[in-house]
């Protein structure tokens, strides 16, 4: 099956230079100017991947893909963000915002395909146990592709997580109490590839905890410090955001 994807850049040659070595590498490509273009052909029919600008015009590629995380029907899109911003705190925003990877412009084509092809493999695994996961109040199915809880004085309801962050609690909740330092869960969650840098590994985390947090269950993820992170059947302190030390 052939993957489409949507390109979202308001600069005509930018997007075109994309689509152009796209097409070339296989891939059936729609292109969108602005986001409001983007959310029509969104609605008409899913991409299996979007690459989004940072700076549009009307709304950034930021915010645009916070709406697209928090919207249940387009949660599990991957996202590659492209832009201009190249400081370290502009790319963790950009990973915070929902993007799955961050590429600054100007930037390679080759590198860019390569990327895309990396985010489509990632998100195409089928995972290798069908068993319903529990950890204390969380559900985990890796069949329907569902994150559940007991919420608070309520009926079990879901908690929508991101396809990376999916993928990271699925792993971590596959062996409880069991440590694993970031380069063992971009090994194992991101298949260590090598345009990932262990940094993101803490954005994600840290988009998990918020994501779980609507129900408390952001205590099930613990940090150890100076080693790495587990999924815990008893927490013992509300969970960090620190960078491991």
């Amino acid at each position: 099956m052939t993957h489409r994807i949507l390109i979202v850049e308001d600069e005509l040659s930018i997007s075109e230079l994309i689509a152009i070595n796209l097409k070339h590498a296989g891939y059936d490509v729609q292109q969108a100017f602005q986001t409001e273009e983007a959310n029509i052909q969104v609605k008409e029919s899913l991409p299996d991947m979007m690459i989004l600008d940072w700076m549009l015009p009307g709304k950034s590629g930021v915010q645009y893909a916070k709406e697209l995380r928090a919207n249940a029907l387009t949660a599990s899109i991957p996202i590659l963000m492209l832009t201009a911003k190249s400081e370290e705190a502009d790319k963790v925003q950009g990973l915070d915002s929902g993007a799955d990877d961050y590429m600054t412009k100007p930037f390679s084509t080759k590198e860019l395909v390569a990327r895309v092809n990396a985010l489509l493999r990632r998100h195409s695994r089928v995972p290798t146990n069908d068993d319903l996961m529990v950890l204390g109040a969380l559900r985990l199915d890796p069949v329907t592709h569902r994150v559940t809880a007991e919420w608070p004085h309520s009926t079990r309801r879901e908690i929508i997580v991101g396809p990376t962050e999916f993928r990271l609690l699925q792993f971590l909740m596959g062996a409880p109490e069991r440590v694993h330092s970031r380069a063992q869960l971009l090994d194992q969650v991101w298949g260590n590839e090598v345009f990932i840098e262990e940094r993101t590994v803490d954005v994600h985390i840290r988009r998990l905890r918020v994501a779980l947090a609507v129900a408390k269950c952001d205590v099930y993820i613990e940090t150890v410090r100076g080693v790495g992170y587990r999924a815990t059947r008893n927490p013992t302190a509300v969970s960090s955001d620190n960078d491991l030390t």
